[in-house]
């Protein structure tokens, strides 16, 4: 009896420790997946402007402007440790 039982906890350790390695490689994805995310709203935004300045009404610069000018101070604001 005292071996069953011995053998079961050996196989839930063993079972438990191959989970927690399993689960151990996918360390960091959320950044990785955080980075793609912001990577493709930065392209979406570049194009927005370009589009923008493409035409020649007053409404479209200006709005280009804003986003260019909100862009370079939110790029400012970021320290590098």
């Amino acid at each position: 009896m005292i071996y069953k039982l011995i053998g079961y906890l050996h196989m839930q350790a063993t079972w438990r420790l191959r989970e927690i390695r399993r689960l151990a490689g996918e360390a960091g994805q959320g950044t990785v997946e955080y980075v793609g995310l912001i990577l493709l709203v930065s392209l979406l935004m570049v194009g927005m402007v370009a589009a923008m300045k493409g035409f020649n009404g007053k409404q479209g610069t200006e709005l280009a402007d804003v986003i260019v000018n909100k862009i370079k101070e939110a790029v400012d604001k970021v320290a590098f440790k």
